[in-house]
């Protein structure tokens, strides 16, 4: 190899590292620099009764004035294909413990102790950028799991995805047997950071989380 082709060599990598970041942010740009989001478990909870109030606010139910328990989350981010581009109309549904470590669900054992105050299960509809948003709480940790948001992406009436949520650089991580069983690459895909807020008179964080999926054109259009 010659002077100049090592230049160039040297010249090509600096390039491509520098649009594999960008590929993050702008649609269809290197699309194998985009991982599908890892599938999980859905669980036990899944809501076995829907809460009257469906929408993207979990925090307040209804036109209610007492808050639910917890640390204020806002979690957004966007729904996008491998290949980088923006889904829109896909419905994604969340659902999580509430402030006590409990389920909106009737098997939960320790239902006594809801908070009648949190929603728990909430839905979104993506916009023509493929973003969604919701308000929540910080997820708390429960016998067994770390804190973790379970969701699901249809469109239609179809899944399209299912998994889980967690806090990056929660200790009790390493801990949760079925966290552990995702391999180390699949775990930083179901992560995200909670980022505190200076400003917010009580504690509450920003979350964004992009959530990749493995869709074909047919499948963007069916409903």
């Amino acid at each position: 190899m010659n002077l100049n082709s090592k230049v160039l060599t040297r010249r090509q990598l600096m390039l491509s590292g520098a649009l594999g970041t960008a590929a993050w942010f702008v649609p269809g740009v290197f699309a194998e620099e985009l991982s599908r989001t890892p599938a999980m478990t859905e669980g036990p909870f899944y809501p076995d009764r829907l809460p009257l109030d469906k929408d993207n606010d979990l925090v307040k139910i209804k036109n209610s004035t007492t808050p639910a328990v917890g640390e204020v989350t806002h979690l957004s981010g966007r729904i996008l294909s491998k290949n980088g581009s923006p889904l829109k109309n896909m419905v994604i549904e969340i659902w999580q413990v509430d402030g006590n470590g409990v389920y909106l669900h009737s098997g939960s054992s320790n239902a006594s102790k809801r908070d009648k105050n949190f929603q728990g299960f909430g839905r979104f509809a993506t916009n023509s950028k493929g973003e969604y948003r919701f308000r929540t709480v910080k997820p708390v940790s429960y016998p067994g799991r770390c804190p973790h948001i379970h969701f699901i992406v249809k469109k239609g009436e179809r899944k399209l995805l299912t998994s889980q949520l967690f806090i990056e650089g929660e200790p009790s991580n390493k801990r949760d047997f079925l966290f552990r069983r995702v391999p180390a690459k699949g775990r930083k895909l179901l992560t995200a950071k909670w980022v505190k807020m200076p400003k917010a008179k009580t504690p509450q964080y920003n979350v964004k989380y992009d959530i990749i999926l493995n869709v074909t054109p047919d499948e963007r259009k069916r409903g």
